[in-house]
């Protein structure tokens, strides 16, 4: 995506400054600046990253961004997403016995009853793409903030551009900087949490399967494999692996993915390749005087079930309006900002924890009866709130 033009020299004040340029970040600048605030979207990194690790809209965040209306064109930045990746509208679990059962989303939203695959990278461009021409100017690259603090009648922030440092002042800092989150260290919100023992490897490839646009999870003696379509005719498998292995190659994967689900998966061609470990934090309090978290800076849990980047999305659509009435002289609705995302993002890291478990290796005598339990459950009522869940109904 080429450098959209912008002033040279940042403004000494504004309103709120959002720390990060990522999806959270560009989607808070978007209410924000609809919402007429005067934001400053700050992000280091001078273009959109080409890893994208999630790829996975949920119908409530799908839902939140139609709520920002049409574009020039008539389309509502959900509809534009969805028009963009691969509308996911069921998903099969398989075991070492077959089919054990499907999971469809038809009932999980009116406008929007799908999961919808896009990778991270097309669905950054297409919020900045939508904050330009909302706001020109307010995202601004190649930013780096150094230092963080709340001065008592405002914030200020320490930040480099083009090689010069300079000082930014702010009524609200939002942190939407990731776990490694500046803002929340200089805020001094601890971030308390655990590793799991849970390791995965994660890859991008050609489509060669006959799955279409289903989702499908294998359980097997060596662990869960799970493998969503992309656009383009590519899918990304995730298979769980014994331990962390960050040296692995395609080659490695395809022969995982040959073992447990009996199909070739060709090495060449794979167009990213990503081991990773689960962990899980959750920041006591999103605000510390006139700094607030927001997405990973507040929570982190388990990429399995594509959560996180949505559980941001939902925390920036609670804050907006929050952070819009405090600009305006009423600061309660801000004072209310966190408890009730925290529990979300518990309740969603709790779901998470399901979910590993489901998918933990078949070997030893709980397998069978797992295997059992997930062909009841998918077989069942159960199933409706089962996709309720999935599609993050209530988070």
């Amino acid at each position: 995506m080429p450098e959209r033009p912008g002033p040279r020299t940042a403004p000494a004040s504004c309103e709120v400054a959002v720390l990060g340029g990522g999806p959270v970040g560009l989607y808070l600048g978007l209410l924000l600046a609809r919402a007429g605030v005067d934001v400053r979207v700050l992000e280091r990194r001078v273009s959109v990253s080409t890893h994208s690790r999630a790829v996975g809209l949920h119908p409530p965040a799908l839902e939140a961004f139609d709520e920002l209306g049409a574009d020039r064109d008539g389309v509502r930045l959900g509809q534009r997403l969805a028009g963009a990746g691969v509308r996911i509208r069921r998903g099969v679990v398989r075991g070492p016995s077959g089919v054990l059962g499907e999971l469809g989303f038809a009932g999980t939203s009116d406008s929007h009853p799908y999961v919808l695959s896009l990778p991270q990278q097309q669905t950054e461009t297409l919020l900045e793409s939508a904050l330009h021409a909302q706001a020109p100017g307010v995202l601004r690259r190649g930013v780096t903030v150094q230092a963080v603090r709340d001065a008592g009648p405002h914030a200020e922030l320490t930040v480099e551009e083009e090689g010069r440092t300079g000082t930014l002042r702010a009524a609200f800092v939002v942190a939407a900087d990731g776990r490694r989150s500046l803002g929340r260290t200089d805020a001094g919100i601890p971030f308390p949490g655990r590793t799991y023992p849970n390791t995965y490897l994660m890859g991008d490839f050609p489509d060669t399967t006959a799955y279409g646009a289903d989702a499908v999870i294998t359980l097997s003696a060596g662990g869960v494999t799970e493998s969503f379509p992309l656009p383009g005719g590519r899918r990304r498998w995730v298979t769980q692996t014994p331990h962390l292995t960050p040296g692995a190659a395609p080659a490695d994967l395809s022969a995982l993915l040959r073992a447990r689900t009996g199909l070739h998966v060709p090495p060449d061609g794979c167009s990213m390749l990503s081991a990773f470990q689960v962990r899980r934090h959750l920041a006591p309090t999103f605000r510390a005087g006139r700094i607030l978290l927001a997405g990973d800076a507040a929570h982190e849990v388990s990429p399995i079930g594509g959560q996180g980047m949505n559980l941001g999305w939902l925390d920036a659509r609670d804050l907006a309006p929050r952070l819009s009435a405090a600009l305006a002289g009423n600061s309660g609705p801000l004072h209310a900002y966190g408890p009730a995302r925290r529990a979300s993002a518990a309740r969603a890291a709790r779901q998470a924890e399901a979910n590993m478990w489901l998918g933990r290796p078949l070997s030893g005598p709980e397998g069978p009866w797992r295997e059992t339990l997930m062909r009841a459950l998918l077989g069942s009522p159960a199933r409706t709130l089962l996709a309720r869940a999935f599609t993050m109904r209530g988070l």
